[in-house]
């Protein structure tokens, strides 16, 4: 359990309802708070053993954890930063992956690399391929996009491009997938 200067550290808050979700579990606990942003919340007060542990079971109940060490922490930040490029779509391609991280988390990327490939058992890249797939199945359960428009909002240069990394991940063409939907979707956080 990491708390450092009233702050908490929490894996798998990744997004907009994530942090919605754990306000809602700190004012049902009655903690007190005076920032929640993703991945952190910032307390009024140092929390109680008790409280402590209260906390950590209804974030756990939620599928979130404290993050313990700051090897985690670099390894969430290194996720996140992921999360964001993946966010850049097409606008990626002008910014390495490594130099993208980089300027978000102070390390030398070989360190990063190495740090990740051992805590993960997979490379930052292997691990932002499974990412984009994710995202790429996402949106075609949607069905609101092209193929197209997918590739491009998730930064593949083609749709064979994406189509044959597609295949390489999940052993299927993007057609078979939409076929099957969401059955064979994970969450990002399960990766």
């Amino acid at each position: 359990m990491k708390e450092k200067a009233n702050k908490l550290l929490i894996k798998n808050m990744v997004c907009q309802r994530c942090i919605m979700t754990v306000e809602k579990i700190l004012k049902d606990l009655n903690i007190s708070y005076c920032n929640a942003v993703l991945g952190e919340v910032d307390l009024n007060h140092k929390l109680s053993k008790e409280e402590l542990k209260e906390l950590e079971s209804q974030l756990n109940h939620a599928g979130f954890e404290l993050i313990e060490t700051r090897t985690n922490k670099i390894i969430e930040d290194i996720k996140q930063a992921l999360i964001d490029y993946l966010n850049l779509g097409m606008d990626s391609q002008n910014i390495k992956l490594s130099s993208f991280i980089t300027k978000k988390i102070p390390y030398d990327y070989s360190y990063l690399s190495d740090l990740f490939s051992s805590i993960e058992g997979k490379t930052i890249e292997q691990y932002f391929i499974l990412q984009r797939i994710e995202k790429v199945k996402e949106l075609i359960v949607y069905d609101q996009l092209s193929l197209t428009e997918i590739s491009y909002q998730t930064g593949f240069s083609s749709v064979h491009h994406l189509s044959s990394q597609f295949k390489k991940i999940t052993g299927l063409t993007p057609s078979h997938f939409k076929k099957i939907g969401a059955a064979r979707r994970q969450s990002l956080d399960k990766l």
